[in-house]
């Protein structure tokens, strides 16, 4: 099964690079890794260490846990919610954004769910407006412009 999951590890970093649109010369580049050796590992020919996941982790800006998972280094863990699919996919912020954004949103999960709070689709997080505000000082604390 340790062959299957090589292959597997180098069709997902193909993958991903093909969705960076990046070539394998590029991704070569920007993670310091060989391009021969790069070649190698999307081709299943090679197992890469947990060290040049994370290079090539950080050449594609993707979760280096990711790439762990996939390479069977790390057990997968329960499934993301919609916010840290959301976070993690993102392509224009860097790794260490993406964590600290996700800390932030587990600190947050954290209090809530100590405080009882819970907020599902029926109770939306900020209140919907049901109507036209009207402005006048006890509104905004300012006389109505008209």
């Amino acid at each position: 099964m340790a062959s299957s999951k090589v292959g597997s590890i180098g069709e997902y970093i193909r993958e991903q690079r093909t969705r960076a649109k990046i070539s394998l010369r590029q991704l070569a580049d920007v993670s310091g890794i060989s391009n021969p050796y790069l070649s190698q590992i999307e081709r299943g020919l090679r197992k890469p260490s947990a060290e040049i996941l994370q290079q090539i982790a950080k050449g594609l800006r993707i979760s280096a846990e990711a790439l762990y998972v996939q390479a069977g280094i790390l057990e997968e863990r329960e499934a993301d919610t919609d916010v840290q699919a959301a976070v993690r996919a993102d392509l224009v912020l860097t790794e260490r954004q993406k964590q600290v954004l996700l800390d932030i949103y587990a600190s947050f999960l954290k209090e809530n769910e100590a405080g009882g709070v819970v907020a599902g689709p029926a109770e939306p997080a900020v209140p919907e407006q049901t109507g036209p505000q009207q402005a006048g000082p006890e509104r905004n604390g300012r006389d109505e412009v008209g």
